[in-house]
């Protein structure tokens, strides 16, 4: 290398050299040569006002019309047109974290308002803003129940949704956390027989359940109520936020740690993202919150102001004491879902969960009447509908242009309606079943 000549070419030459390709065609040598390229076939340079036809035209050949009667954890709600433009004004237009308090009051209200809405939907005391969804919500809320009980090894319920399921088993597998799996029973219910007997040899951290589950049933929360805690034996239970505008409270049923996520409220499905995550707890694990805590308080002149309060993260304190590294504040999401409660407030939060349970009633009935088997009983907004071949039914149904539900198996799929499920959609779904 003395005598080489520092230039582009050289450099190129010996970084080819050094990974072992001839040139630069060897880079792509894994992608299918019918994906690779020779140019471009770009039209004309057309102004703005013609692009923005040629695009117009070209969207025509979309297909958007559909029905969508799919869940999962991702929900087709009505979201009020006010929300965006409300969330686009300028006093929200702050920094992406809000250190300056003097400059993102806007922001670190809204931050406040979400933590008041999620404790009172929840019971629970704190919540922190936010983190990045429900997964990770979960994942998070593990790390919390193994720092309160100093123990490593938790119970989870196969009834969680498995997307969640595999963010908590990545999580555990890097934190040295046991998981000790809890199987469902009939109905799709997590079968917590003799729940009291096993956690009394004082192993657990805690028990991580869903209410209502994947499947979309309600679990016996009278059981959950029942289980006699050992000493710092954290319960920790993912909710569907939306539901608990009528469901009973996690708090009135021993429950220690809330997770959730909020896309429902005012965020659009859009390809899986983004949502916000959030952790909602009891004081007395307010330190072992990951995120932030904004706070109220008055300023030097008596008027009201708004800070962060508590911080817990590797940027604020020894890192060794930082409760977690990837707990951002998902802002805009978190916005959305602030600006949207407001909008409905209780009466319209409850009426929307309302007519999402008759439609999902109507259509179970229907689909019952025509011979159908509905797999569990104890549901509100979705539920496990059993047929001859999965694929082949959700193709058929697309081929009516509806999104009849998310594949479970070979013959069990899950279906889930809202309240922007009409009449008619529901009507459709039964006739072409």
């Amino acid at each position: 290398m003395k005598n080489f000549k520092a230039n582009p070419d050289n450099i190129n030459k010996e970084m080819l050299k050094f990974i072992g390709a001839s040139d630069y065609y060897d880079l792509y040598s894994m992608i299918s040569k019918e994906a690779v390229m020779d140019k471009l076939n770009l039209p004309d340079a057309l102004s703005e006002l013609e692009t923005q036809k040629r695009v117009k035209a070209i969207s025509k050949d979309n297909k958007t019309d559909y029905a969508c009667f799919m869940g999962a954890g991702s929900y087709k709600r009505f979201i009020p047109s006010a929300v965006s433009q409300i969330s686009s004004r300028f006093e929200f237009n702050t920094a992406y974290t809000p250190y300056q308090p003097e400059i993102s009051q806007g922001t670190l209200q809204v931050i406040y308002e979400f933590q008041s809405m999620i404790c009172d939907l929840t019971g629970m005391e704190v919540c922190n803003a936010s983190v990045y969804d429900a997964g990770n919500a979960c994942a998070e809320s593990m790390l919390m129940a193994s720092r309160i009980s100093g123990k490593n090894k938790i119970l989870v319920s196969k009834c969680i949704n498995p997307e969640y399921m595999e963010v908590i088993k990545t999580y555990a597998n890097a934190s040295d956390i046991e998981i000790e799996y809890i199987n469902s029973k009939e109905g799709f219910k997590t079968d917590l027989t003799g729940i009291n007997e096993k956690i009394s040899n004082l192993e657990y951290a805690g028990l991580i359940i869903q209410n209502p589950n994947y499947y979309g049933t309600i679990e016996d929360i009278d059981l959950i109520k029942d289980i006699k805690k050992p000493d710092k034996f954290v319960i920790v239970t993912c909710v569907d936020i939306m539901n608990q505008a009528i469901l009973k409270k996690p708090v009135d049923y021993n429950t220690d740690i809330v997770a959730g996520d909020v896309q429902q409220f005012g965020n659009p499905v859009a390809f899986g993202g983004p949502y916000a995550g959030f952790i909602a707890t009891l004081d007395k694990y307010k330190r072992q919150l990951p995120g932030r805590i904004v706070g109220r308080t008055l300023d030097a002149e008596g008027k009201q102001a708004f800070t962060l309060t508590l911080q817990a993260r590797e940027q604020h304190i020894r890192r060794e004491k930082a409760t977690s590294n990837i707990c951002s504040n998902q802002g805009l999401a978190v916005l959305n879902s602030v600006v949207y409660l407001a909008l409905t407030g209780k009466k319209g939060l409850e009426q929307a969960v309302y007519l999402s349970a008759k439609n999902t009633d109507t259509l179970a009935k229907g689909l019952k009447a025509k011979g159908f088997k509905i797999l569990n009983s104890d549901f509100i907004n979705e539920f496990v509908l059993e047929v001859n071949d999965t694929d082949k039914f959700l193709k058929k149904m697309k081929e009516q242009s509806i999104l009849a539900g998310v594949k479970i198996n070979n013959n069990q799929i899950l279906v889930c309606t809202t309240e922007v499920n009409s009449a008619e959609d529901i009507k459709n779904y039964i006739n072409f079943a």
